[in-house]
């Protein structure tokens, strides 16, 4: 089977270290994966191509790349599956938001710095037990989702806050966190949930679902900022823009079936917050001469005691 692999390559050694794609064409089975490609390519063709692996089999997480824009892991992405249908190239990528070493290699010190920075232990209180800390089996199901992370930063690489806002937590490490805010034998939920309520942390996901679909193993980061966020509502944690908005926006839409932008933006931000209602000035002037600006009067759609009676189900069932 004939195949094209075009590689971005990076040298910062060379005298122009300037990124540009390399193409290369390659002879291989159906079953063959990208991985096996790269590899072939390293070994055999351009032994200067720079790329990580290790296991080969999706548990290290180590060959993480972006594949035709989008993030995986090489070793399970099957080169027939990755082939464009309009007979181009496989396009290869490094991961994303995290500095280029060499080729397909990246600096993962950001990463890391971001997952300690949730303090990912487990902070018991009272005496240690003469045994194990022994958590509920029930429990520990639910969490088996969240410790199937193989902390490959594919989530990272396409994390649409993190391209314009580096001080972002991300979402491996607001996943990280969960893990342990969820954990029966953790005692610090106070203080975790403190500092995640601090910009930077899960108020600031936008909800873009990228994540959702990098992850090799199904982890679902933004629903677990999205447990995150409910967590610390429930513990009283309201007196934020993000939690105000929140209860904001499905105030609005239970009211009358269709969001009210204007309305939502007073209430996430509060009237008399002066600072942030000046800041919002050039937006709207934007999107007056875009001809986007919200409506002033806002009216309910037709039938919409129907979606209020979904919120009455909703709330019976809590």
């Amino acid at each position: 089977m004939e195949v094209k692999i075009s590689v971005r390559r990076f040298d910062p050694d060379s005298e122009r270290p300037v990124a540009r794609l390399q193409e290369y064409d390659l002879d291989m089975t159906e079953a063959s994966t990208l991985l096996d490609g790269l590899i072939h390519i390293r070994e055999d063709i351009d032994g200067s191509l720079a790329l990580r692996c290790s296991c080969r089999s999706a548990i290290c997480g180590s060959c993480a790349v972006r594949v035709n824009g989008q993030a995986g892991l090489a070793c399970n992405t099957k080169l027939t599956d990755a082939m464009p249908k309009d007979g181009g190239p496989i396009v290869v990528e490094p991961a994303g938001n995290m500095q280029v070493i060499k080729d397909l290699v990246v600096d993962f010190g950001t990463f890391w710095e971001k997952v300690r920075a949730v303090d990912p232990w487990i902070q018991p209180e009272g005496p240690e037990p003469q045994g194990e800390y022994v958590a509920p089996d029930e429990d520990m199901v639910h969490l088996a989702g969240v410790v199937s992370c193989i902390m490959s930063g594919a989530c990272v690489s396409d994390c649409t806050v993190l391209a314009v806002d580096p001080s972002f937590l991300g979402p491996a490490a607001l996943t990280k966190a969960y893990r342990f805010v969820a954990d029966p034998r953790d005692d610090a939920n106070t203080q975790r949930l403190t500092a995640l309520n601090e910009p930077g942390g899960m108020w600031d996901c936008t909800r873009c679902m990228q994540c959702v679909q990098a992850c090799p193993k199904s982890v679902d980061p933004m629903g677990r900022i999205m447990a995150l966020r409910d967590q610390a509502m429930e513990a009283g944690f309201t007196n934020t823009t993000g939690a105000r908005h929140a209860t904001a926006f499905s105030d609005i839409i239970e009211h009358s079936g269709r969001l009210d932008e204007t309305k939502l933006t007073i209430k996430s931000h509060g009237l008399f917050n002066v600072r942030e209602m000046i800041k919002l000035v050039p937006i709207g002037i934007r999107a007056q001469l875009a001809g986007k600006r919200p409506p002033l009067m806002h009216k309910a759609i037709p039938g919409v005691e129907n979606v209020r009676r979904i919120f009455k189900k909703v709330e019976n069932k809590r």
